[in-house]
């Protein structure tokens, strides 16, 4: 199955948009469509969960931690964290790759960070 990303709220728009626009079939969910504002670390990962999303985000101060909490319990689709200082034709093209050369099964319950 193709990855399918979900934007924590704290994801800059730009990075979707830009992904999109280079490759529009690729399933990336805003945060705003998944209803994340103001949602804890761990409802995010829940629901992210639930959909089966791999999680886009900038946080690299408090996700790591609730991630490691989350998938000792619970079966996660995965984080990716992207740095905020990244150029972001390099995100678009590291998202693309993603999406293009994995499955969805091989990030589950895993944690990354770009670059690849």
């Amino acid at each position: 199955m193709k990855v399918r990303f979900q934007a924590d709220a704290d994801l800059n728009e730009l990075l979707i948009k830009a992904t999109l626009r280079r490759e529009p079939s690729i399933d990336f969910q805003t945060s705003r469509a998944a209803g994340l504002a103001g949602l804890t670390d761990r409802e995010v990962l829940e629901l992210a969960a639930k959909s089966g999303r791999l999680l886009a985000t900038h946080d690299r101060k408090t996700m790591p931690n609730h991630f490691g909490e989350f998938i000792a319990t619970e079966t996660s689709a995965g984080v990716l964290i992207i740095p905020q200082t990244m150029p972001l034709s390099q995100v678009v093209d590291d998202l693309i790759l993603i999406w293009t050369a994995s499955e969805a099964e091989e990030w589950i319950n895993r944690i990354y960070a770009l670059p690849l």
